[in-house]
């Protein structure tokens, strides 16, 4: 190990090593034993976790999570692509407008679209010039999809953006010279060419929106309950560390899982774009 990487190593095991082994011990133990140094196996969180009223909610969470991703995937590129094939003068411009929104406090983000969604909110207030509504536009699976998509949306499109940035333009060049319309160089050259990036905003968007509980607080109110909420719940106010650590090593596996099949698209994709040539 070469010395100016101890500092990285001892952050990696204060911050990321340890805190998932006192996890994996948690949910694989029922409690302190009475001397309280100890503890004591069992996998009856393990079990817990796999409830049928879990499993409800983990499966809702992973549905809401993979609708945003889709359509951030559906939004932002196109948007990283505009922005890729832009001047070079709007360009830098183009992507900070996407930055902005991230210097600011991500709850300060969240808090916007109350005043924007409530019943008295400006959308209604809108709606209501126009002697429509007012509509229900808070506290439901909608309005979540929607904090979901508006927060999460630049992690799609940045790195999106940093690999078409990047693609050989004489490729495209020469894919035109062999007579290749647009769409065709679109489906044949760019997108195989970009895709690791999209499989990177898959992962940056997936992760954090399946195991959000911010949004669906403020945005679904009490009515929607998702796996990050349950486990906020367990170390927060219910004091049940052991199955607030089970079910977030459950949700650990199924991003892994879910990672892992990304990285595997990934590698097929770029095996079919090296078949290209």
């Amino acid at each position: 190990m070469k010395r100016y990487s101890i500092p990285y190593f001892m952050w990696m095991l204060v911050f990321i090593v340890l805190p998932l082994i006192l996890i994996v011990m948690l949910a694989f133990s029922d409690g302190m034993t009475t001397d309280g140094l100890e503890f004591s196996f069992s996998i009856e969180n393990i079990k817990r976790v796999f409830d049928p009223v879990y499993l409800r909610i983990i499966f809702n969470s992973l549905v809401l999570a993979a609708v945003s991703t889709v359509i951030c995937i559906i939004i932002g590129y196109p948007v990283a692509y505009i922005i890729a094939n832009s001047n070079k003068k709007y360009r830098n411009t183009l992507i900070l407008l996407f930055v902005i929104p991230m210097w600011m406090n991500f709850l300060l983000r969240t808090y916007a679209w109350l005043s924007l969604l409530g019943s008295n909110g400006i959308l209604n207030l809108f709606f209501g010039k126009l002697g429509l509504g007012p509509f229900d536009l808070l506290y439901n699976n909608k309005a979540i999809l929607l904090g979901m998509v508006y927060n999460f949306l630049p992690f799609m499109v940045l790195p999106i953006y940093s690999v078409l940035i990047k693609i050989d333009k004489s490729l495209i060049e020469a894919a035109r010279d062999l007579g290749a319309t647009t769409p065709t160089i679109l489906r044949k050259v760019v997108v195989p060419l970009s895709l690791g990036g999209v499989v990177t905003g898959i992962t940056m968007v997936f992760v954090p929106a399946v195991s959000t509980f911010i949004i669906s607080n403020l945005l679904g109110g009490n009515n929607f309950m998702l796996i990050g909420n349950v486990v906020e719940q367990q170390f927060r106010f219910t004091g049940d560390w052991n199955f607030g650590s089970a079910i977030s090593l459950v949700l650990m596996v199924i991003i892994l899982i879910t990672m892992s099949i990304t990285s595997r698209v990934d590698s097929s994709g770029k095996q079919g774009g090296k078949g290209l040539w």
